[in-house]
């Protein structure tokens, strides 16, 4: 989603208010004047002066503080109520200590640090002019929020971030009324704000709605149809594109971050409007009649930000899609962007406004605004060095085993293509794409476009591989189905973060896919049980050339497996599964990485005197009947243990069971599935003990079955 190659123009300038630069007409408060296209790259990429504020001493060769500054003025905000008597200067302060609580809360808990630090600023302002909740602020991607949680109330809970029964890291309904939309996946927020001032309107209201929308939201199709019904219902809304320079998420490739590769970078680059904004213009030239003074030099602040960019003909992007475009402003001067907001949210029937702000991801930290990633995801760090800290594991986790497998398949078949939607880094493929440049695609954060450009390479007899996350596979299932799985063209579809994902909770969780992959008549539906199946289902969708296929895997680490000879896979025969234990009375059927709780659960039960048969489906779609049918016959009891949802493997295992007749003697099949319901962030175990799905699970639902109810209680307490 998922908050990678893309950036936005080099020449918008992001000099801080230390930094002097050359005037021109328009901009002692524009950005972006065309003397700066002119400037050499190196100085134009320069890491920037911290925004004054408060500091804590800095120990010895560091770069930030290694105490927690202190925080005066924040101390007094608990809700945005708290700060509407504040001075400009005062809010200034307030940025600045916001800023630092930002940057020492995130690094007791890991999260998303660079996109929020890049809206401090905005935050403040937006807080300062509008009145929430009554005023709906929606945040595009979510992970952008965290300035926004510490000022609405949420500052006290900020140690409890993506952690078991804490905050989550999006915007969350249920968590705050200040969060009036959730916001776990991208572009969402124009439609959803669209229909919010809609139903203003038919309610005879008066709030403001604002759609902020930036750290790569703006590539998928769902801003820009929103936007462009926007401009044709004509209904008030603000929308604030929060331009960072990062039009996809930052997965940087080993050698630094990719060069813009779509048109949206080069629009915003030439993004000038002469035309006036409707009334503001207006507004601005009465204000200055009227009042003369300081209101004189708002206005005409306004006036000049209206006319955006002066210098060529080409008419704004956002203009034409009937969005009134003002910008770009700067995003971390706080009198311009209190100036702005003050005098649109004053202005009357504006319709749809754009409002271009101009932010650096990661700014006043020095160890972000220096990164290539610009610190977008961390795990806890010190905030002093700004030293990550990674436990230490045996494995490699799974993303880069399947990038390592895809390139082994690639280096012997020219005809082996990549495809992502601005993860690179989070899909593993920034390594295909270090090995194979010409041969690797990020699309933008677009993943019905991905499928279906998937689906065009197809048709010419390449043989792509489409990585996308599981849930953001969700995104695009009309193009799966119509344009993949109905013409049965060979597209292989890998699905990373599968199953329950930890700290990003329910909106990454991985819960669907097998359910909505396998209903498909011509889609292959596989999942590995551990890394080395992973390699062998990678060259068995490679092999497959008449159907779709799918493979699903989690996110974390291998379990220690011995890796196939050169990283190459074997391909499996289609349908056939394997038996890992022969066991009696029970069999345990697995799918994907169950198959390792499954065995724990049988080593579990051994210590009791059973010994379970355990077996590996390895597919879901097609099932290896003649494995099902000799486990349905030869023991008492089939229990299939899948990380999906209802409706998924064990469903289907169970269709094929009742049309043989195999239920109708004495067999007794029981399901073990995620729950129907959301599992909320939380630590992977807590997650999995959540969903009845840990090796105890799975022993205690033997004993029951097998009408042991004291064994299984006493199986769950030994365990707990």
């Amino acid at each position: 989603m998922a908050l990678s190659a893309f950036s936005f123009p080099a020449h918008i300038n992001l000099a801080t208010a230390s930094e002097p630069q050359k005037p021109t007409p328009f901009t002692s408060h524009l950005l972006g004047g065309t003397d700066l296209l002119f400037q050499p790259l190196h100085k134009l990429n320069q890491v920037r002066k911290r925004p004054r504020g408060v500091y804590a001493s800095l120990s010895g060769g560091a770069e930030y503080h290694s105490q927690r500054p202190p925080t005066p003025l924040l101390d007094t905000i608990n809700y945005p109520i708290h700060m509407k008597n504040l001075s400009v200067k005062e809010l200034k302060q307030l940025a600045g200590e916001l800023r630092s609580d930002v940057i020492f809360n995130v690094s007791k808990t890991g999260g998303h640090l660079g996109s929020s630090l890049g809206v401090v600023e905005l935050t403040v302002a937006l807080h300062y002019v509008f009145n929430a909740p009554k005023d709906k602020i929606l945040w595009d991607v979510g992970h952008q929020s965290y300035p926004h949680k510490i000022l609405t109330g949420r500052r006290d809970r900020m140690h409890s971030m993506r952690q078991t029964n804490g905050l989550a890291g999006f915007t969350k309904r249920s968590e705050s009324e200040y969060d009036c939309f959730g916001t776990g996946h991208s572009s969402t927020t124009i439609s959803a704000g669209l229909g919010m001032a809609v139903g203003r309107d038919l309610k005879r209201e008066k709030n403001n709605v604002v759609a902020v929308i930036g750290d790569g939201a703006m590539t998928a199709g769902q801003a820009y149809e929103a936007m462009n019904n926007a401009g044709y219902l004509d209904s008030d809304m603000i929308v604030i594109l929060n331009d960072n320079k990062q039009v996809s998420l930052p997965t940087a490739t080993l050698d630094g971050p990719i060069p813009p590769v779509g048109a949206l970078s080069s629009a915003l680059s030439r993004l000038q409007s002469n035309r006036p904004l409707r009334e503001l213009r207006e507004v601005a030239k009465g204000v200055t009649k009227q009042i003369g003074g300081p209101m004189h030099e708002i206005a005409a602040k306004v006036d000049e930000y209206a006319r955006g960019m002066i210098g060529g003909s080409g008419s704004s992007l956002f203009e034409e899609l009937g969005l009134y475009y003002i910008g770009p402003v700067d995003g971390h001067n706080i009198d311009d962007l209190v100036s702005i907001l003050k005098e649109v949210k004053s202005t009357k029937s504006t319709g749809p406004v754009l409002i271009h702000v101009v932010t650096e991801k990661g700014r006043g930290y020095p160890y972000a605004e220096k990164a290539a990633d610009k610190y977008h995801g961390v795990t806890k760090f010190d905030p002093a060095t700004g030293k990550q800290i990674k436990g230490s594991a045996i494995t490699q986790s799974y993303t880069t085993y399947f990038a390592e497998a895809l390139i082994a398949e690639a280096e012997v078949d020219k005809n082996i293509v990549a495809i992502h939607a601005a993860m690179g880094g989070g899909t593993g493929l920034n390594l295909f794409l270090r090995r194979f440049p010409e041969r690797c695609f990020d699309v933008g954060i677009a993943e019905q476009h991905a499928v279906t450009f998937a689906a065009g390479l197809a048709c010419e007899g390449l043989k792509p591989f489409c990585a996308i996350y599981s849930s953001f596979m969700q995104r695009a299932y009309d193009q799966v189905v119509h344009d993949v799985d109905l013409q049965k063209l060979p597209v292989r579809f890998a699905m990373d973060r599968a199953g329950l994902v930890g700290a990003d909770g329910p909106t990454h969780c991985g819960a669907f896919d097998v359910t909505f992959m396998a209903c498909l008549p011509n889609m292959v539906v596989m999942a590995p049980s551990d890394e080395a199946e992973l390699f062998h289902m990678v060259a068995t969708a490679a092999a497959i050339d008449d159907h779709p296929s799918c493979f699903r895997y989690p996110r974390g680490n291998g379990v220690g497996v011995q890796l196939p000879p050169g990283n190459k896979g074997v391909p499996l025969e289609i349908g056939k599964g394997r038996v890992l234990i022969e066991g009696e009375r029970v069999a345990l059927l697995g799918y994907g990485t169950a198959v390792q709780s499954c065995l724990a659960a049988a080593a579990l039960l051994e210590s009791h005197g059973l010994r379970l048969t355990v077996a590996d489906a390895r597919f879901c779609k097609p099932l290896d009947q003649s494995l099902i049918r000799t486990l349905a016959k030869s023991h008492q009891v089939l229990i299939t243990v899948e990380e999906g949802s209802i409706g998924g493997f064990g469903s289907h295992v169970v269709q094929f069971l009742a049309l043989e007749g195999l239920l109708d003697g004495t067999i007794k099949w029981r399901p073990l599935v995620l729950p129907d319901q959301y599992i909320d962030h939380g630590s992977p175990a807590a997650q999995l003990a959540q969903a009845g799905l840990t090796p105890s699970h799975i022993a205690a639902t033997v004993f029951n079955v097998l009408g042991q109810k004291r064994e299984a209680l006493e199986i769950m307490s030994s365990t707990n």
